[in-house]
């Protein structure tokens, strides 16, 4: 029989990190909502190696009265609440009291700290949670927290990390969540010496948008207000134009605090409903102040899940208000920019160009600091060769049983005729027969009529040059031949963390569809070149699309099953459209083509792109046969 064992206070503390500190951004998390509780108008983090091998976070708070420090590092100390009553009415960001112990149990970490009413500021640092210094010290109000080698002493966790550049765009992406949580507060971030973003603190939503999404974005937002008894909504919603193929644009915050809210998400997207394509999705900044007895954000540890006491009423709420905003702002005519939001951001722009701009956060005051922002090397991606077994086409479906289903669905088998061609078939279709096709025209801009034997073929013009652009898209990406088209001036794009992210990850796929890309500075990209067979088709859109793939695919298996989706999405968008009149010498041209792939008759989505009708099944329609 096993003995039960007294785990001793280490071991005890190692566990619990576990459940708070997950990677380097979880500490950013603790250490920046701890300045942001602490009253700081501006706060100062810097990263190096993703956060892996240090971590600082500099901040104007109130800082820590040298009798408390100590206690701070405890387990379940914390200056946020004194009792489990005061858990339903809970304001601040923090409240577990775990942070700082959490984080001391698995990484070096070093804190200076002074407060307003103390001469001198106190340093302490502590190894594994356990102390190795405390001294006096010269420092400005606030606090400073160091953190070096996490997970130093548990090296298991520290395997299962992901790379430095990775990593540290997961502390990009949580930087600018808060940044956007607290425009009155000024944040700065710092990724290996070079400048990543900043805000001014001036308490402006608007202008912190820019800064993290850039000009166009924040052209095209509508102010959103709303309240009802006990919640009220403020923010920006994003024109519906502005939409995305996930929900990583959708940033809401309770109480100012980001979560991650399956209703609030289908709330926000039902008052879109009217505005959008289905698989589309909104760009949203909205707060919600809320009574605190109706939300419950003591969830789990990582505070990004909450619970509403009156869900349904909420979610009505949320809905209708931004259907209503929407609604209302559709019926207003569109007008230009106004000239004070025009100058905001031509101010701002100067600024970043000069960098004359007055910085609020505060300095690390132990080091110096670099101002000057480095325009960032051009990445050059190879497009390596795919394996040729990862980019089997999908199965064609099968839609025959027309009659079959035809009855299923209540019609009359006898108006029900006319049937899809499939692979299953005898390939009456093919290169050999060229010479017994004769077309006979073009039918509402979008159809040919063909003749073959005894049957008449009804083509789709826009299924059937999808197809063929498809296959030919696929195969010199097999073969690492896809041409690209220059694009002159280059259409620049600006990216999140995340977006930058799945670029780095993901450069040589991009490269192999026939993008051609280099940083341009900051946040921005420029589009040097699209696949030829895109060009003209949308190409900034597609690119973003393919980002917004990548970013929701699977790290393991999806690879492959992504590009293709994307290939497939590619080929519809430069096919020819329906409703666009062809000549004989152009339908003639794609026939041919379209004959020589295996299966000429899907398009990549499964469409068909031909049916036929039988010489018996017309002759019995005007009753020649009976």
């Amino acid at each position: 029989m096993a003995k039960i064992q007294i785990l001793d206070s280490e071991t005890i503390d190692k566990i619990a990190a576990g459940e708070v500190v997950e990677r380097p951004s979880s500490v950013v998390k603790e250490l920046v909502e701890n300045a942001m509780d602490a009253g700081s108008t501006s706060v100062t983090v810097e990263i190096k190696d993703g956060g892996i091998s240090f971590i600082r976070v500099t901040d104007n708070g109130s800082g820590i009265e040298a009798s408390q420090i100590r206690n701070a590092f405890l387990r379940h100390a914390t200056s946020k609440i004194s009792s489990a009553e005061e858990l339903h009415d809970i304001k601040s960001l923090g409240f577990r009291g775990e942070a700082l112990s959490s984080i001391s149990a698995v990484a070096r970490v070093e804190l200076i700290s002074k407060t307003k009413e103390s001469l001198n500021g106190i340093r302490y640092m502590c190894e594994g949670a356990a102390e190795t210094e405390w001294t006096e010290v010269g420092a400005p109000e606030g606090t400073t927290v160091l953190v070096r080698n996490l997970f130093f002493n548990t090296p298991v966790r520290r395997k299962f990390l992901k790379q430095p550049q990775t990593e540290g765009s997961y502390i990009v992406e949580l930087m600018e969540h808060l940044a956007l949580s607290r425009p009155d507060i000024a944040f700065r971030l710092i990724v290996n010496g070079q400048m990543k973003f900043h805000t001014s603190g001036s308490g402006d939503l608007k202008e912190v948008i820019y800064r993290i999404y850039g000009r166009e974005i924040a052209e095209t937002l509508i102010p959103a207000r709303a309240q009802m008894e006990g919640a009220a909504i403020s923010g920006y919603l994003g024109k519906p134009v502005l939409n995305r193929s996930n929900r990583n644009f959708e940033n809401y915050y309770i109480n100012g605090r980001y979560i991650k809210s399956t209703l609030l998400a289908k709330a926000i997207e039902e008052g879109y409903s009217q505005y959008l394509m289905q698989h589309k999705f909104p760009f949203t900044v909205l707060h919600f102040d809320v009574d605190t007895e109706m939300v419950d954000v003591n969830v789990h540890p990582t505070k990004m899940d909450v619970r509403f006491t009156e869900g349904e009423k909420f979610f009505r709420f949320v809905a209708n208000s931004v259907s209503d905003i929407l609604e209302h702002r559709e019926m207003i005519p569109e007008t230009a920019l106004d000239n004070k939001a025009e100058d905001t951001f031509q101010d701002l722009e100067a600024a970043d160009r000069k960098d004359t701009r007055e910085e609020s956060a505060p300095e690390p005051f132990e080091t110096v600091r670099t101002r000057q922002y480095q325009v960032m090397e051009e990445m050059k991606y190879e497009a390596e060769r795919p394996k040729m077994q990862d980019f089997l086409q999908k199965p064609t479906e099968n839609p025959e049983k027309s009659q079959e289903n035809s009855r299923k669905n209540g019609e009359n088998p006898a108006f029900s005729t006319v049937s899809q061609l499939s692979l299953f078939e005898e390939k009456l279709l093919s290169p050999q027969n060229r010479q017994e096709y004769r077309i006979l025209g073009q039918i509402f801009d979008t159809y040919w009529l063909l003749v073959f034997q005894d049957k008449l073929f009804i083509v789709d013009q826009h299924a059937a040059h999808e197809k063929v652009k498809y296959e030919r898209l696929i195969r010199q990406f097999r073969e690492k031949s896809v041409v690209s088209q220059s694009l002159n001036p280059p259409i620049v794009v600006s990216l999140t963390a995340q977006e930058e992210r799945v670029l780095s990850e993901y450069g040589r796929v991009f490269c192999g569809l026939g993008f051609e890309f280099e940083e341009f500075g900051g946040r921005e990209y420029a589009l040097r070149g699209v696949p030829a067979d895109l060009y003209g088709c949308g190409e900034k859109e597609l690119f973003l699309e393919v980002l917004d793939e990548l970013s929701q695919a699977p790290p393991v298996g999806r690879q492959p099953a992504v590009v293709e989706e994307k290939l497939a999405s590619m080929a519809c968008k430069a096919a020819v459209k329906g409703n666009s009149s062809l000549k004989t010498e152009e339908m003639e041209a794609l026939l041919d083509e379209l004959l020589t792939l295996e299966n000429p008759y899907n398009c990549p989505h499964g469409r068909p792109t031909i049916i036929s009708m039988s010489k018996y099944e017309i002759e019995k329609k005007f009753k020649r046969i009976v």
